[in-house]
């Protein structure tokens, strides 16, 4: 297990980080994941024994259910809170109040006193706003972040789902304040849906922010266990939810590709798509969930596949994004400066 650190600050987290949004099963989380307390138990301890520190979980889970259940592994495991990573989000509903969910500095104390109370836990590593609140000013948000940090609950702030300009005006907001900036962005990214590099990688890269990387199988597609057609494994998460959307004809091509280096090294589908995520720059860490203990040693086991280059730029020819404006015309206008200044 490598360990990366928490964006531009001196905190080393694990390079897979275990997502607990298979815990706990109730209402519409169901889709995702039932798992109960004591097969949470097991995940949560075999990966924490394989080296992983950082568990990743949200107050909408399986309606607070999965933090509770989190929080009590985390004590079941015996390892000390200070040997774990632990991040949660807010955004989402909870309630049934009409402030029972945004970004707005009323939801967030009321969010963040909850999620303490039902992780069983004093502070947050790292608390994450779980997407952009179109109706909150970006400025309210970072000062109750800010305030939060003060007071103790929190000790790292993050982002997830923003848009690069988003973050680009907060980051901007907490510097001109001297508040407590953005250290991570949680979003999705897969060899089949590589959007963010476009504007957000670069971003993540020049301002220091760690990528952790949700949905890294697009929702199990990439497992290598569906057919063009669709068809796969009965009960499986594609079946009854078909998120993230996909490309379907581009993400086959690419499994296609996956499929023949998988057979050659003898590994599964997964374990090459993940392996592709880890081997990206600017990715800091992968958050995989997992219903079953072999589940999650398949792809823990990602983190001891090393791609060769001949590999890589198959993936990567596969797998290549559309050209798109204004990227192929700064690339053009460009073609003949940056020669130059690099020699």
């Amino acid at each position: 297990m490598r360990y990366n650190t928490l964006g531009g600050t001196g905190l080393l987290v694990s390079e897979i980080c275990l997502g607990t949004m298979t815990f706990g099963g109730r209402g519409f989380w169901t889709n995702i994941g039932t798992l109960d307390q004591t097969v949470a138990d097991s995940i949560v301890a075999k990966a924490l024994d394989a080296g992983v520190n950082f568990i990743d979980t949200a107050d909408v889970y399986s309606e607070g259910l999965s933090e509770e259940i989190t929080g009590k592994a985390m004590v079941n495991s015996g390892r000390k809170r200070s040997d774990i990573v632990l991040a949660t989000k807010a955004l989402g509903l909870v309630g049934q109040g009409v402030n029972d969910r945004g970004a707005s500095r009323g939801h967030i104390m009321d969010a963040v006193k909850a999620s303490l109370k039902r992780l069983g836990t004093d502070y947050i590593d790292l608390y994450q706003i779980h997407g952009l609140d179109q109706v909150t000013p970006i400025e309210e948000t970072m000062r109750a972040l800010e305030d939060l940090v003060r007071q103790g609950h929190v000790r790292y702030v993050g982002v997830s789902n923003w848009s690069a300009w988003t973050i680009m005006k907060a980051l901007g907001i907490a510097d001109r304040h001297g508040w407590t900036r953005p250290v991570t962005l949680q979003a999705y990214y897969t060899i089949a849906g590589r959007d963010l590099e476009r504007e957000i990688a670069p971003l993540l890269e020049a301002e220091k922010l760690g990528l952790m990387v949700w949905s890294p199988l697009a929702g199990g597609l990439l497992s290598g266990k569906y057919d063009r057609e669709g068809n796969g494994p009965e009960g499986s998460r594609r079946a009854s939810f078909d998120f993230p959307p996909v490309n379907k004809d581009r993400a086959f091509d690419c499994i296609d590709v996956m499929r023949e280096i998988a057979e050659a090294r003898g590994v599964s589908v997964a374990r090459i798509a993940l392996a592709w995520v880890l081997h990206q720059r600017f990715v800091m860490s992968v958050i995989i969930g997992a219903k079953t203990t072999e589940q999650l040693d398949d792809n823990l086991a990602a983190t001891g596949i090393k791609l060769t280059a001949e590999e890589l730029a198959r993936l990567d020819k596969v797998s290549a994004l559309p050209p798109e404006y204004p990227g192929w015309m700064i690339e053009r206008q460009s073609a003949n400066r940056l020669p130059a200044a690099q020699s």
